[in-house]
């Protein structure tokens, strides 16, 4: 896998107050991947969850998925901002860890996909050594695994250092002005939600859902697959989604550039099956990290 020089140590957990910020596939969007990932885990995975979750959450993972996003821009929580994406070289339409996954002063492990190995392992050592004895904060582990499993798969979250993975490309979405990273983020979601889905956010995940059970029912064992029996494999997440952002969102969205029907319709698909698979994707990390045989090789 990728470096495991992650510098940043485990943080006692703090408060859960939420606060404003700007968000990473949008509230909505977290909301949809994690639900979507809750009727994919095992039994064992799902009391796991549920034993992990905050009381808040009331026994519903979808309900803090963005809670990285809405703590990130506080004092304590400032370091986390740069585990939430990784950059990739201008117009090179590919990533490598090596050379990514750094933050802006070029600290090495500071990305999305050195964060989803570093919770991955925290998870999974902490649980099955046993929750009271382990050194991790294993709810905040949760949360954030969930939540960065979300935003590798959101293409401009591996996007150009250049423009900050679409974030300083001015566009109008609509009649509306924002950039190029939001309508990712949001913007293509909610206007799906109220065109197509009667402003409603269950029935498109309800539609998901049917299509994943559906349409992509074929190809769903190997989005659950990682080589090498990998826990986790963000790597290969990260590389399919710089790949789709060279070829949906950077494209016909020039600085300046009115987006409509064109570009929505034909990037809602994307956008859908990257929700989905990001679901399916986090249900399966899960299952592995909580399973009872994983339990027995650790206590092995």
């Amino acid at each position: 896998m990728g470096g495991t020089g992650f510098w940043w140590t485990w943080r006692v957990l703090g408060s859960l107050l939420l606060v404003p910020g700007i968000l990473g596939w949008g509230k909505e969007g977290h909301y949809t991947i994690c639900k979507i990932a809750e009727g994919f885990l095992s039994e064992e995975a799902l009391a796991a969850v549920k034993e992990l979750l905050p009381a808040s959450a009331k026994g519903d993972l979808a309900e803090v998925c963005s809670w990285p996003d809405e703590i990130r821009h506080s004092y304590h929580w400032r370091w986390s901002g740069p585990l939430h994406y990784v950059d990739t070289p201008d117009f090179k339409c590919n990533y490598k860890y090596c050379r990514d996954c750094h933050d802006s002063a070029g600290h090495k492990d500071r990305c999305v996909t050195a964060a989803i190995y570093n919770y991955s392992m925290q998870l999974s050592s902490g649980y099955h050594e046993s929750i009271s004895e382990s050194g991790y904060n294993l709810t905040e582990a949760l949360m954030f695994l969930s939540h960065f499993i979300g935003d590798v798969h959101q293409p401009l979250h591996v996007g150009f250092t250049g423009d900050e993975g679409g974030n300083t490309i001015i566009v109008r979405w609509y009649r509306r002005k924002t950039n190029l990273h939001h309508v990712w983020d949001n913007m293509i979601i909610e206007s799906a939600v109220k065109t197509y889905y009667s402003k409603d956010l269950a029935i498109m995940i309800k539609a998901i859902e049917r299509n994943i059970t559906d349409g992509w029912f074929n190809v769903i064992p190997s989005w659950k697959i990682c080589a090498n029996n990998q826990t986790v494999c963000p790597n290969e997440h990260a590389s399919e989604s710089i790949s789709l952002a060279c070829k949906y969102a950077y494209r016909n969205a020039t600085p300046g550039s009115t987006l409509t029907d064109d570009y929505f319709l034909s990037r809602l698909p994307v956008v859908e099956k990257r929700l989905a698979q990001s679901g399916v994707r986090l249900a399966a990390t899960l299952n592995r990290i909580f399973s009872s045989q994983a339990k027995q090789i650790a206590d092995a």
